[in-house]
């Protein structure tokens, strides 16, 4: 695993074995970035992200990569949290993060009650956890953390998480090999 562009460009960065965690290809990442820039490279400078899931980290760190300003990464394995921090250390980072070790649908009130506001939420839970992905998205919907946020889901592509919830909309469907990116605005 490496970091594809900014600050970290090229900078190696570890991962867990087995199947338990699955990060955010290299490829996907940089698709995933290239539509969030859309060629301003700096057009994250300053942003507040949410990664949860967040396994390795892989997308959160990217953020950090490419000037966001804070990144909370929400993972609920202890080892996983573990290795996060240890890669954010490998990186000499020691502000502008929060690893939080628990469960997504605690930690969005959690920050909700802070009074987090983000500018990008990306989710990314095992594939096989399909009601993850209803559950986490109708509680981002429900909370003020996503006030004016794009919400980005990271999944199958045989599987559809949705198009609405509450008033989060999914604005774009973006295929990519076998898995989606589907991202979601406030309607």
């Amino acid at each position: 695993m490496r970091v594809i562009a900014g600050k970290f460009r090229s900078r190696q960065f570890r991962s867990l074995r087995g199947s338990d965690i699955r990060p955010t290809s290299d490829r996907m990442r940089e698709t995933l970035f290239d539509v969030l820039t859309a060629g301003n490279p700096e057009a994250l400078a300053g942003s507040v992200w949410v990664d949860l899931f967040a396994g390795t980290g892989a997308v959160g760190i990217e953020a950090l990569s490419r000037g966001a300003a804070m990144v909370y990464f929400v993972e609920s394995s202890r080892t996983a949290a573990a290795m996060i921090k240890a890669n954010l250390e490998s990186l000499e980072l020691d502000s502008g993060f929060e690893v939080i070790n628990g469960t997504s649908s605690k930690a969005i009130p959690q920050l909700e009650r802070r009074g987090t506001n983000t500018d990008f939420v990306f989710l990314d839970p095992p594939y096989g956890l399909q009601s993850a992905y209803r559950e986490t998205l109708e509680s981002v919907a429900s909370s003020t953390i996503a006030g004016h946020a794009i919400v980005i889901a990271e999944h199958e592509k045989h599987f559809d998480p949705g198009v609405q919830f509450g008033t989060l909309r999914r604005t774009r469907h973006l295929p990519q090999g076998d898995a989606v990116l589907s991202f979601y605005r406030r309607s």
